[in-house]
């Protein structure tokens, strides 16, 4: 493979001088060995390869050139098959296998060309999603880590701060105020707890250090958490050590799942696919994805359907 590739990024010059220097080699082989030994799929094999590199006119005249040498050599050793009348018909028949290589060397390589125009634009796509993957992801973490540090630090230096003060009430016999400074300190617990899940689902370093089975039960807690449902999550067959990069992106598709049911709550409450939108920062296609994916997964005939069972999960709810 790499002496192909290396072989094709050389000049057409010097693939072509290359070639010369095989047909004299085949040549000469020929002219020693006489017409016992035919080597007319060597000729074909040259004229082949300078049809695909060198092109279609190159090729023929390959095709032609190795012909006469190998109709020279035979005559030369005085081959019966090109005496009496066979001797025509021997002769189109080398003139003609070495054309007809030459030109099908030249419409495979133009099919080649092709498919290379048409797969080009497909892969500089596929490279350039992969780059806005990873800088989606990066941005992501940076994210993540910025309120892991910075908010989540602040909240909690205010939730002791609280406690602090809650203390000090107490001792001073502010039992209302007291019970005030709890209630604040306990919502600042709460916040720091829900500022580290979301520091951590935006930058789910821990998936590389705990394993994708136990990031994806700590994600299952998460959303039991912040949901107020029971979300589980179960684990078949043995554990599989996976690349990072692949553990991150199962994870990322597991929290999708957490955000078909934020669509499906809302969905509930009666909101269109626009005003879901909005309320959680998503565009209509990406919405639109989203109840398409809930009604696979539900197994629901239409949209009305779907209105229906998620207002009804609502009420159950509520």
């Amino acid at each position: 493979m790499r002496f192909t590739k290396a072989f094709a990024q050389q000049p057409p010059g010097w693939v072509l001088a290359e070639m010369a220097l095989a047909l004299f080699a085949i040549g000469s082989l020929d002219f020693v060995s006489g017409h016992r030994l035919r080597l007319l799929p060597f000729y074909c094999g040259l004229i082949f390869v300078a049809s695909w590199f060198c092109g279609k006119r190159v090729g023929l005249l390959a095709g032609i050139v190795a012909a006469i040498v190998s109709l020279s050599a035979d005559w030369l050793h005085k081959d019966p098959a090109l005496s009496g009348w066979r001797g025509p018909w021997e002769i189109a028949r080398h003139v003609g296998s070495c054309l007809v290589v030459a030109l099908v060397g030249a419409a495979l390589r133009s099919k080649s060309d092709i498919a290379t125009a048409r797969i080009a634009p497909l892969e500089r796509a596929q490279r350039l999603e992969r780059e806005i993957v990873n800088v989606s992801e990066s941005e992501q973490r940076r994210i993540g880590q910025d309120l892991h540090d910075g908010i989540c630090q602040h909240l909690a230096a205010l939730s002791c701060a609280a406690t602090s003060l809650r203390d000090d009430l107490r001792k001073l016999g502010l039992r209302s105020e007291a019970v005030t400074a709890e209630d604040l300190a306990s919502e600042l617990r709460d916040a720091v707890v829900q500022t580290r899940d979301l520091s951590h689902g935006l930058a789910p370093a821990h998936v590389s250090q705990v394993g994708l089975a136990l990031a994806l039960e700590s994600l299952a807690q998460w959303v039991s958490r912040l949901q107020d449902i029971s979300c589980t999550f179960q684990a078949r067959g043995p554990a599989v050590d996976c690349d990072e990069r692949i553990a991150t992106h199962c994870y990322r598709i597991a929290q999708e799942a957490d955000r078909e049911l934020e669509v499906f709550e809302l969905i509930g409450r009666g909101l269109t696919s626009r005003e879901i939108g909005v309320k959680l920062g998503l565009g209509i296609t990406t919405v639109d994805t989203y109840r398409t994916r809930i009604k696979e997964k539900l197994n629901l005939e239409n949209a009305a359907r779907l209105r229906y069972e998620a207002s009804r999960w609502v009420r159950e709810r509520e």
